[in-house]
């Protein structure tokens, strides 16, 4: 009996012109307009501050070359080790109380039988509102008089009234509790999106075996999230890192610098003197905390890679 022929497997090949008569074409034609624009509007920019963090400019005369003179400048600044710190405050609080706010919400969500739909759109409607908009509607709610909506509340149960803004112990976490409101909403669809893709049957043992919320949450939810968790948890830590509106719109920095931050004073580099900003050094901050963010996400990546995988 001759012996069954299988048929030879199908090899891609690597070559250019291939790739482009199998239909590669179309793709590199698509792709095209996504390219120039991220190049024009991103890696341009990007290429343009490096260059202009090496120089001496007001955006109008010819810049001079500096060398890393600017980057002395910055480190010299005392204020930089302020705004450091600040940024480091801020970022503890908002992973502290901010990180773990969508997760509980998304699974007391994902428990309930009924009106599901209501409570994902309450919990993102925050994220719908303008961010300008949303912290004027705040600063107005942290009015420090007692007649302020926080402190009328606080003053029925014998508390207040409180300087929420002006006092440099309470102004830090007044901005943590309303970043918190207006991002949370976003992180709470990922999280329930991803509860989706839980097996229903890890579930239903865990209901079996009487087990509690709580031990569901630890024992099923909790491992199937841990890729999602993984990239939230870096996702934050990058987005605190650069925190802008809510100290510019609602204390400027203040009170005694308590709020400045990093991309707050790469701000006033650039655009608090009227005569001609530090541009330079402006955009070497920014490289700096650049380089600094990304390390920090190369290294977080290096260090969870196998642990997101198990």
């Amino acid at each position: 009996m001759a012996a069954e022929t299988r048929p030879a497997p199908l090899v891609l090949s690597r070559r250019p012109g291939v790739r482009i008569r199998g239909g590669g074409l179309s793709t590199l034609v698509f792709l095209i307009p996504m390219l120039v624009v991220f190049g024009v509007f991103s890696w341009i920019p990007i290429g343009r501050a490096v260059v202009m963090s090496f120089q001496e400019t007001n955006l109008v005369t010819p810049a001079t070359f500096v060398g890393l003179q600017n980057f002395r400048d910055v480190l010299a600044d005392p204020l930089l080790w302020t705004a450091v710190k600040n940024t480091l405050y801020f970022a503890f609080l908002a992973l502290l109380f901010g990180y773990p706010v969508p997760l509980v919400a998304a699974v007391l969500m994902s428990e309930v039988r009924r009106f599901k739909g209501l409570y994902s759109a309450l919990a993102y409607l925050p994220v719908m509102i303008p961010p300008v908009v949303a912290v004027l509607l705040w600063k107005f709610f942290y009015d420090a008089g007692p007649t302020g909506v926080f402190n009328t509340i606080l003053s029925s149960v014998g508390i207040g009234p409180v300087s929420w803004l002006q006092d440099s112990t309470t102004v830090m976490p007044s901005l943590v509790l309303e970043a918190t409101w207006a991002a949370a909403g976003g992180t709470v669809i990922i999280y329930l999106a991803a509860l989706t893709g839980v097996s229903t049957d890890l579930y239903e043992a865990a209901e079996i075996d009487r087990a509690s919320i709580w031990r569901k949450v630890w024992h099923v939810t909790m491992p199937q999230l841990r890729g999602v968790l993984l990239i939230t948890f870096i996702l934050q830590i990058v987005g605190t890192a650069q925190v802008f509106l809510e100290p510019f719109l609602f204390t400027g920095g203040g009170p005694a610098n308590s709020t400045t931050t990093l991309l707050l004073l790469v701000y006033n580099y650039a655009f608090a003197n009227s005569l001609g900003g530090e541009y330079g050094m402006a955009t070497a901050l920014s490289i700096m905390l650049a380089v600094v963010l990304g390390l920090l996400s190369a290294v977080y990546f290096r260090l969870t890679r196998g642990w997101s995988r198990s």
